[in-house]
């Protein structure tokens, strides 16, 4: 079982685990709550299972907005709560190490972060697959062709190894004016009018 202890343990110290790498290194509460799952779940191959055990977790969540507010609200008793979420839990076919999970979630006061490790483990899980979200800003929406064309472009560029896989999502911001900024992973390409402009502006003030 997800122990306290071991949970926190395994927040800090997975990057000395003997047998687990983790792909991707995550900061804050929901990373180190989502690494230590990941872990655990490695050393039991049970990743996908458990990735698919949170997917529907997440459906269920968003899509009830009382359940919602019931697992954010800090006012609810701990074991009330962990009551309700095994309630939950218990309506669907889920994974040990999922159930046991939540356990330890609601026992050190963290289901109001349930979403946000949901969707940290799934950073994680992309990493592992070997996928790279990829966002392009424009102004205005890409077409098939535009968006395959910058997706060619970086998977043939320094940025990214012949291994991994660009998941790549339009974004439509009419602020940028024209011109594309693109973000992968922690790097951020700014093409934008609006950047260029901003740029010309500085350097007109700093000549007067």
């Amino acid at each position: 079982m997800f122990a306290a202890r071991r949970t926190l343990q395994a927040t800090r110290g997975y990057a000395t685990s003997t047998s687990v790498q983790v792909p991707l290194v995550l900061h804050g509460i929901d990373g180190r709550y989502a690494t230590a799952l990941y872990t655990a779940a490695a050393k039991k191959q049970a990743l996908d299972a458990v990735e698919a055990d949170l997917k529907q977790v997440k459906r269920i969540v968003e899509k009830d907005t009382k359940l919602r507010e019931y697992l954010e609200n800090p006012t609810i008793n701990r074991l009330e709560k962990k009551a309700g979420v095994n309630q939950l839990l218990a309506a669907g076919k889920y994974n040990e190490l999922t159930k046991n999970f939540f356990d330890t979630l609601a026992e050190n006061g963290r289901l109001y972060d349930t979403v946000k490790i949901i969707n940290s483990y799934g950073s994680l899980m992309g990493a592992h697959r070997g996928e790279v979200q990829v966002t392009i800003t424009s102004a205005k929406e890409l077409d098939a062709k535009e968006t395959a064309k910058i997706k060619g472009f970086l998977a043939k560029s320094a940025f990214v190894t012949p291994k991994q896989t660009l998941i790549v999502s339009n974004k439509v911001n009419p602020t940028i004016l024209g011109g594309l900024i693109v973000e992968f992973g922690d790097k951020t390409i700014d093409l934008s009018v609006s950047t260029k402009i901003s740029k010309l502006n500085h350097l007109i003030q700093e000549g007067i």
